[in-house]
């Protein structure tokens, strides 16, 4: 009798202390026990959206991963959990332990966890952890297309952001909007089956069709690494368009690196060569120079120029490339022959002036407006900077620094008809919903006429044909392009032992389907692009050719 009487005051007591301790959080002490207090807030991670190639084929697409969190509270063992969690992710026990806040409900621990660290883990029946599902970035076809697609490294918060190339320019329209779920639980942290139980859909990031052809981005980059090895050359990059649209079709650089692994590779490795990087183009800038004359009227196709020797700009001697002298050109010969001293002369009757006008006209010294991250503006200095000198090297494309995006859709106007239009990787974009955003062609300006462009098409394609070097031209078929070999700038001196080579060409010359850009970074095969560039662009041409079913004329 004396012990169920000993029970039942216990009993009392307890019940007792209950109430009084629900009057005081109740009644007394409301602000300091919110029913928040026992609401989890779970950010859900939206899927990052996929960037797949103009027909569909992925290029990014996403795999599942888990965050691991801890339940502080909930932990009997916090050392235990810390060793074990330690043992399978290798992420190290300080860190762990510095961020295991034991204040807080609810701590993510480790991101991207494998499904298989997860089954290791739960393995090992630690109490206090646990997943939620999330996604990492997948690329099915590794590093094909590194450079362009950028990469996906996190923020100062640990969540995922774009960084270079497409992820990072599209960052915003590929993370999408993340939702929110809270959830009421008990004192043991478990969900309350009839408490607050309110969730936020968010939005999965948005879906990038790209202009790019998968296709062709391999063949560009298996000929680059082909050139690579070939002619010796330290990097290089191939960079393909539509000239009548600018629609990039491939763009590869080498080296490249790998975006899941990005973290081995410096930060300088991510940058993409074809849009921040200058180059002095060399003889590929010429075109651009002879286009300008003619449509100015200051020479005429057929006009002669007496090659004889060198040309003297005030205590500079202008030499021809191989120091070799034909004597009477016409426009096309100054071209096919390459010759500076015929583009002196060509600049001459441009003038000053006109010329300076060009150049920006043809977008130099600003940025394109390609949909990358990382573009940067070649500098063009204050014309009332310039001396004759300038005016004369900056007409066979010495002297002056552009980026490879620049260069093309400069060189692409001169083949489309005269439009300098802005180069874009992105077709459409499109959300889970249904929505689709197309991205169009764009006209910016135009620089020459329809029938300064017919006839700069014409010259180039005898440039190919008599050029410097006799090219294998797929018969039936008519190709159009220019050589260029540039020597690079070291401390205010060119250096003859270190060059560029560089070619770009297009085909088919009458209606072109495609231009081609190929810049090698010292070749040491061979100093000179017709030996080097060149022969590349139609390994790359010839591919095409076959690609596109491009029928002979």
């Amino acid at each position: 009798m004396i012990r169920l009487h000993v029970i039942f005051v216990a009993l009392l007591v307890f019940l007792t202390g209950i109430v009084v301790r629900l009057f005081y959080i109740q009644a007394l002490a409301p602000d300091n026990f919110s029913s928040n207090d026992y609401l989890r807030t779970v950010r859900i991670a939206p899927q990052r959206g996929e960037i797949v190639d103009r027909n569909g084929e992925p290029f990014v697409t996403n795999e599942t991963t888990y965050v691991l969190f801890a339940q502080p509270k909930d932990m009997i063992d916090k050392n235990k959990v810390i060793q074990g969690i330690d043992e399978v992710t290798h992420v190290g026990g300080a860190t762990l332990e510095a961020r295991l806040d034991m204040t807080k409900q609810w701590v993510p621990l480790v991101r991207e966890v494998t499904f298989d660290q997860k089954k290791a883990l739960e393995g090992k029946n630690m109490i206090g952890i646990g997943f939620d599902e999330t996604s990492r970035r997948f690329y099915p076809e590794a590093s094909l297309a590194a450079h362009l697609t950028g990469i996906v490294g996190k923020d100062k918060d640990g969540d995922s952001i774009g960084y270079f190339g497409i992820e990072g320019y599209y960052n915003k329209d590929l993370e999408g909007l993340p939702g929110i779920l809270k959830t009421e639980r008990d004192i043991l942290g478990k969900p309350i089956i009839m408490g607050t139980q309110n969730k936020l859909r968010g939005e999965n990031g948005r879906k990038l069709v790209l202009t790019i052809d998968k296709s062709t981005q391999a063949i560009a980059k298996e000929k680059l690494k082909k050139a690579l090895n070939v002619y010796r050359a330290k990097s290089g990059c191939v960079t393909v368009a539509d000239p009548m649209t600018m629609e990039i079709l491939a763009l590869t650089c080498l080296p490249d690196f790998d975006p899941v692994t990005y973290y081995e590779f410096s930060e300088s490795e991510f940058k993409n060569p074809v849009i921040s990087n200058s180059f002095e183009p060399g003889s590929i800038f010429k075109p651009l120079i002879v286009a300008s004359a003619l449509e100015k009227g200051s020479i005429k196709p057929d006009e002669e120029y007496d090659e004889t020797g060198p040309v003297q700009i005030g205590k500079y001697a202008i030499r021809t490339w191989n120091n070799q002298y034909h004597g009477k050109l016409n426009i096309t010969g100054i071209l096919e022959n390459s010759s500076n001293v015929g583009m002196v002369y060509i600049g001459s009757k441009l003038g000053n002036e006109n010329l300076h006008s060009y150049l920006n006209l043809f977008g130099l010294g600003n940025t394109t407006g390609v949909d990358l991250q990382g573009e940067v503006p070649s500098y063009i200095k204050p014309q009332k900077l310039w001396y004759p000198i300038d005016y004369a090297t900056v007409t066979f494309g010495q002297g002056i620094a552009v980026t490879q995006i620049q260069m093309l859709t400069a060189f692409s106007s001169l083949i489309n008809g005269g439009w300098i239009m802005r180069p874009y990787v992105v077709k459409s974009l499109e959300s889970d919903g249904g929505e689709v955003k197309k991205i169009e062609s764009k006209k910016l300006r135009r620089v020459i006429s329809e029938e300064t462009s017919n006839i700069i098409k014409e010259m180039l394609k005898q440039t190919v044909k008599h050029g410097e070097a006799k090219y294998k031209i797929p018969k039936g078929y008519d190709i159009g392009g220019k050589t260029g070999t540039a020597q690079i700038a070291l401390q205010g001196t060119y250096d003859p032992s270190k060059t560029t080579a560089s070619f770009i060409g297009f085909a088919p010359v009458n209606k072109p389907r495609f231009i081609v850009l190929v810049f090698l970074n010292q070749p040491e095969a061979s100093q000179w692009a017709s030996e080097t560039a060149a022969p590349t662009f139609f390994e790359i041409a010839k591919e095409l050719i076959v690609e596109y079913n491009i029928a002979p004329r």
